[in-house]
């Protein structure tokens, strides 16, 4: 597999300062000091599986050691019958609309139990398919950092990668951070 190399840098660089505080950003001032990534926003794609929870727990453990932000991102797929043309559009706006409130409920329960790590947690809902809507969100939004888990509720698993994360690793405009759930 061939990959094609960055041709700007994925995160910001700060140096750090002998015996200064790591969080403020600075610029390279001194040659051969050494380089740190500094991450600002995280997004946690959640898809409410126990792969992206885990996504989730370790999302909130980086930006708790980061001083990071977390955005959660939920993905509704649109709701597309093509075999039931008896269904007119705004039945399927309506249906959409209600898998957007439901994702809308279900993040913002899962928010509130994530207050408790102490960092800014933000909720975005999209509509359509994941495997775009993350990497666009995360180039929209600046992310600095995307954690992902390895398989969400999808009918087809791959060998290595989910097929959402896979995609999203080829296609991110920033680093991938897969978590792969114990379970799977």
């Amino acid at each position: 597999m061939r990959t094609k190399p960055p041709n700007k840098p994925e995160a910001t660089l700060y140096t750090e300062p002998s015996g200064e505080d790591l969080t403020r950003e600075k610029a390279p001032t001194e040659p051969g000091s050494r380089q740190i990534l500094a991450f600002k926003q995280i997004l946690v794609p959640i898809d409410f599986s126990d792969c992206s929870t885990a996504a989730l727990e370790y999302g909130l453990a980086l930006a708790e050691k980061l001083d990071a932000k977390v955005i959660l991102l939920h993905v509704v797929e649109p709701a597309a019958y093509p075999e039931n043309y008896l269904l007119t559009p705004a039945t399927l706006d309506e249906a959409n609309q209600t898998l957007m409130s439901a994702g809308r409920e279900r993040l913002a329960t899962l928010e509130q139990k994530a207050q408790g790590h102490g960092r800014p947690i933000e909720t975005l809902v999209r509509m359509g398919r994941a495997q775009s809507e993350i990497p666009d969100t995360a180039k929209a939004i600046g992310a600095d950092l995307i954690v992902l888990g390895t398989h969400g509720y999808s009918g087809l698993k791959h060998v290595l990668l989910g097929g959402t994360a896979e995609r999203v690793v080829r296609h991110a405009p920033c680093p991938v951070l897969t978590v792969r759930h114990a379970g799977v």
